[in-house]
């Protein structure tokens, strides 16, 4: 991002690493996260305004601990160490950081010194979210506390002079009552940031670095699912490099009921780029014949699509890129964030087969990788892309295939297919389908006896789906009104074959994922 200000994000493999960088933005400051094992070096290019030492597993005591370049804190730049970077900070700097003989997870009330320009405006006590064994006993030399609960003396400590200041519970999370603040009052009060950062200018940026990426001459080849991530990634794209893009629309035989022709529609008509749909029914459902384990049915098709687009670059001829529209949930389900667990294995996130990549000898362009969905959408929206294509329910890459459990057959496609459509309509017309983020149809592998007609039957369990959540990291079920669930139930039953019971999930996430497999 260039001509605006910037805050630098020090990653120490915490899972809420990239949610500090959502407040961030959300509080108009562009960010970046860098791994800890940056140079000082790098750190001081960035040429941020302030840098944000995140949480992490490890103890600093372990010899073999995440450290950093001790010369951070003399950089003149304003420090925020959060959990595990609060700890560092203290350790670093001289002080003593001890196991705590009472740990502290949740929601703890927190008591802070308002005089502090980190805290100013909050409330003299409110609850923090704390998630730690091990705490600071002593502070550095310039250090003092500023907060404290019932169990820790330093659950944050501050060097005004220096301008270090550092907290040992998450602001982050939604759980600190007053988290927002914190973050807030750190970019405002103490790093003197102006909140220039907007969709706008992140447009101007990233459309500025794809040119710089492609090139002059470079072409461009973008996988193009129909979905909003894929789509949003393909009007940045458009905009940057004009015809030199071209998208191609895999249908893979797991679409839902009229996907392709609705795809042929917004994106030769309404949103018109140089489109290519390629029939791969055949090739996907031969591959996938008579396979059930969930895993090895997402890399294959991950797999596959991989290579329908190498060979449409052989046969467009003169592609050097491939263009994915992954954001950051996908890159930390896929295990490509250091301590994060592989949740989705059919994203491509950390390159290409060696096979393929000689095809596309660019690599891969992602403009919105590092974008939460929720901010996708405010792209699309500034974009000037259609509000049904923009606000349309998230369809996962493998489709239909992964909302099939066990093998998959054209009778179960058909299944799930005619349910979902059925499902959405009703919800649709419900007049809730822009207040429920992504709803859908599961068919089961357990069958189980029922009575239709007078006749006994023994046919699948269909599961509904349905979930509200601002950026899909995670999510809460959907509360539907018993009236729609019983109609939706009624018409699956009575319209759509090999079924014969309709349940609802009510499991978040986590412990849930939002699909099933």
């Amino acid at each position: 991002m260039q001509n605006v200000q910037r805050i630098v994000i020090v990653d120490f493999g915490a899972q809420y690493t990239q949610l500090i960088a959502r407040r961030v933005r959300e509080a108009k400051v562009f960010c970046e996260v860098i791994p800890y094992t940056s140079t000082l070096e790098e750190i001081r290019s960035r040429e941020c305004v302030g840098i944000i030492l995140s949480g992490g597993p490890a103890s600093v005591l372990d010899e073999d601990a995440p450290r950093i370049d001790p010369g951070v804190y003399e950089l003149g730049v304003p420090v925020l160490g959060i959990c595990y970077g609060m700890q560092l900070t203290a350790y670093t700097l001289g002080g003593t950081v001890e196991r705590a003989a009472q740990r502290e997870y949740g929601r703890v009330p927190v008591t802070f010194d308002t005089r502090s320009p980190l805290f100013a405006g909050m409330k003299g006590e409110s609850i923090a979210w704390m998630s730690h064994t091990y705490h600071v006993t002593k502070a550095p030399e310039g250090f003092t506390s500023i907060a404290h609960s019932g169990n820790c003396a330093f659950c944050a400590m501050a060097n005004p002079e220096k301008r270090i200041y550092a907290v040992q519970f998450h602001p982050e999370v939604t759980h600190s009552e007053e988290g927002q603040k914190v973050l807030s009052n750190f970019l405002y009060n103490v790093c003197g940031c102006t909140g220039d950062w907007t969709m706008s200018a992140f447009i101007e940026n990233a459309v500025a670095a794809i040119r710089a990426q492609v090139g002059p001459q470079g072409k461009v080849l973008l996988g193009l699912s129909g979905g909003v991530d894929s789509s949003v990634a393909a009007a940045l794209i458009s905009r940057a490099i004009g015809e030199r893009l071209t998208c191609v629309y895999v249908d893979h035989g797991f679409m839902r009921k009229n996907e392709t022709e609705s795809v042929r529609e917004v994106f030769t008509k309404q949103f018109p780029v140089n489109l290519v749909i390629v029939d791969a029914k055949d090739r996907f459902l031969g591959k996938l014949s008579g396979v059930s384990d969930p895993e090895t049915k997402r890399k294959l098709i991950g797999g596959e699509f991989v290579y329908c687009f190498a060979d449409e670059a052989n046969r467009l001829q003169g592609i050097e890129f491939l263009a994915q529209g992954t954001i950051y949930p996908d890159v930390i389900e896929s295990g490509s964030v250091k301590g994060s667990a592989v949740i989705k294995s059919h994203h491509n996130v950390g390159g290409l087969p060696a096979d393929v990549k000689a095809k596309f000898t660019g690599g891969l362009v992602e403009p919105i990788r590092m974008l939460f969905k929720d901010e996708v959408r405010k792209v699309g929206e500034e974009l000037g892309m259609p509000r049904d294509m923009v606000w349309r329910q998230p369809f996962p890459g493998p489709g239909l295939a992964i909302r099939i459990m066990g093998d998959i057959t054209e009778d179960k496609l058909e299944t799930v297919r005619e349910s979902d459509a059925i499902l959405r309509e009703e919800v649709a017309l419900a007049g809730l389908d822009r207040d429920i983020n992504q709803y859908f149809t599961v068919l089961t592998n357990t069958r189980t006896v029922g009575v239709m007609g007078d006749e006994r039957t023994h046919d699948f369990v269909l599961a509904i789906r349905a979930v509200t959540t601002d950026d899909f990291m995670t999510v809460d079920w959907a509360r539907l009104p018993y009236e729609l669930l019983a109609k939706v139930s009624a018409r699956i039953v009575n319209e759509v074959p090999r079924v014969n019971r309709v349940v609802y999930d009510i499991t978040t996430k986590p412990p849930a994922t939002v699909e099933w497999e």
